[in-house]
């Protein structure tokens, strides 16, 4: 066995281990301590990615080498290594983004919680990613589950306890149908070994037996993960999750937490139950309308919205849908269509919330839309940045957004009967998204009315500069810091990858489907 082969355990008890040594630092040693783990994990990551693709095959790696049925083993294909270099790129964007805030958010004697949470986080997800084993993948959504909570209530306002406490009770129901599934799964196959389950299951399946029970497992395992990723109509623990966070906190929770349970319920399909016995349950039925109805749903609840934490909290229900959605298509084309969405929505709600920072920044911390007037030309790159963000959700040509719902269209032809629901949705769900995404571009380079009294007669800078000045010296263009500007022009440019270099990343999800078999 080569020394890469070693590396996806190497990362997640590297993370670990940050976490623990976080615990004994202050604030900013421990989050140098986080972002030299997030830095050294991604590389190793990339270079499993590197391996697998020369390779062309996965491998799996046996922890202490006792083998199944006791022992417990990691394993790693080219998909793997892809989610955990996207996942390991976004969380050390986003802790840079968030930096400053995070500093001035958070109690100075509580920032090092807040890096052993952030440790936890990625530990979690990349167990999540490279795990072999069901009960471990158990244990680390558990983990996933209580870093979450922990980046959202450390702020300590009462939105944000308050919002963690509904996360908490949401999360624990989700993760008690997925342990029943699991114990369920364990009593028929008696494995937690993926593959010594799978072929358990096959065998069940071929005699016929244990028809009833292998239903409820599939049932309640998809309705737990599809609890904990909010999926609609389980997404009411969103909104105040995602928009009373601290920036990092946002970006990381809605850009990959959800995106961990959705590979893991992917995994658990590819893997363990086997994909036709999972389509031929029509439980990808359930997940397809369900899907339709976030898609829809989400974007007219963000219509709704004045809060643009909360709108775009709510476009993560919609997107979220779109995932399922594809899913849900019960076809490869499908699945590798929501993969790539996963990494769309990944990179580009991290960008949004990561450019927002920049934008209330100029607006006396405010949220509302008409505070918000102007604020593109107060912080030119923050408005840029999620302009950028917002066409890519519409599905703008030449962004991640585009390929993602292209995808969605081609693959939908393979599916006779549910081609036209999901053209028809698409087609509604990208006007809802544009509705939403562009009024609030359209805002941000709005010279609002009293700016226009204040500075008639003057060139459009000067009038922004008169209003700015009037509504205080905390909106009278306070610079972003470096560290922020550089975290929305990175994601800008992974969000242009994404949509330019689209096809070598789309034909290695499906390589990387093709070694889950």
């Amino acid at each position: 066995m080569s020394l890469v082969q070693n590396f996806p355990f190497f990362s997640i008890i590297l993370a670990m281990f940050s976490g623990i040594l976080s615990s004994v630092l202050d604030g900013k040693k421990a989050r140098n301590v986080s972002l030299a783990a997030i830095v050294m994990t991604t590389v190793m990551s990339a270079a499993v990615l590197h391996f697998c693709v020369r390779t062309g095959q996965s491998y799996t790696y046996m922890m202490g080498h006792f083998p199944a049925p006791w022992g417990n083993e990691i394993r790693a294909g080219v998909l793997e290594g892809q989610t955990a270099v996207l996942f390991g790129v976004v969380m050390f964007l986003a802790v840079v983004g968030g930096m400053d805030h995070t500093a001035m958010d958070v109690e100075e004697s509580k920032q090092n919680l807040f890096y052993i949470m952030i440790d936890l986080m990625l530990s979690s997800l990349l167990a999540l990613i490279y795990t072999n084993d069901l009960f471990t993948a158990y244990v680390f959504v558990e983990i996933n589950t209580i870093a979450g909570c922990g980046l959202i209530m450390i702020r300590q306002i009462g939105r944000s306890l308050s919002s963690a406490i509904r996360y908490m009770i949401m999360s624990q129901l989700g993760s008690g149908l997925f342990l029943i599934g699991l114990s369920l799964l364990y009593d028929v196959t008696g494995h937690l070994l993926m593959s010594p389950a799978k072929e358990a299951v096959a065998a069940i399946e071929a005699a016929g037996l244990y028809e009833v029970p292998m239903l409820v497992i599939m049932a309640v395992v998809s309705v737990g993960l599809a609890i904990k990723s909010g999926l609609y109509p389980f997404h009411y623990w969103i909104p105040d999750t995602y928009g009373y966070a601290t920036p990092t906190a946002s970006a990381v929770l809605s850009g990959l937490v959800s995106k961990g349970y959705i590979f893991l319920l992917i995994k658990i399909f590819y893997r363990v139950l086997g994909r036709e016995n999972v389509i031929a349950s029509q439980i990808v039925n359930v997940l397809f309308v369900f899907g339709l109805a976030g898609m829809l749903m989400g974007s007219v609840h963000a219509i709704l919205e004045r809060d643009t934490r909360r709108m775009i909290a709510y476009s993560s229900v919609a997107q979220i849908g779109y995932i399922y959605m594809g899913i849900g298509l019960g076809t490869q084309a499908g699945m590798v269509a929501a993969l790539f969405h996963m990494f769309t929505h990944s990179a580009t709600k991290a960008l949004l919330f990561i450019s927002a920072v920049g934008l209330y920044e100029v607006s006396g911390d405010r949220k509302d839309f008409r505070s918000l007037q102007g604020s593109g030309y107060r912080n030119p790159l923050a408005g840029i940045g999620f302009a950028v963000g917002s066409l890519s959700m519409v599905g703008f040509p030449m962004l991640s957004g585009f390929i993602s719902k292209l995808l969605f269209a081609t693959s939908a032809l393979q599916s006779p009967h549910k081609m036209l629901p999901t053209v028809i949705a698409l087609a509604i769900s990208t006007i809802l998204n544009a509705v939403y995404f562009l009024r609030l571009v359209i805002t941000l380079y709005t010279i609002p009315e009293a700016e226009n009294a204040a500075g008639k007669g003057n060139d459009k800078r000067q009038r922004v500069f008169v209003a700015a000045k009037g509504q205080g010296e905390a909106s009278a263009f306070p610079a972003s810091s470096r560290k922020l500007r550089l975290a929305i022009v990175s994601f800008i440019l992974l969000n242009l990858v994404l949509g330019l270099c689209s096809q070598p990343i789309v034909n290695q999800i499906g390589n990387g489907l093709t070694m889950f078999e």
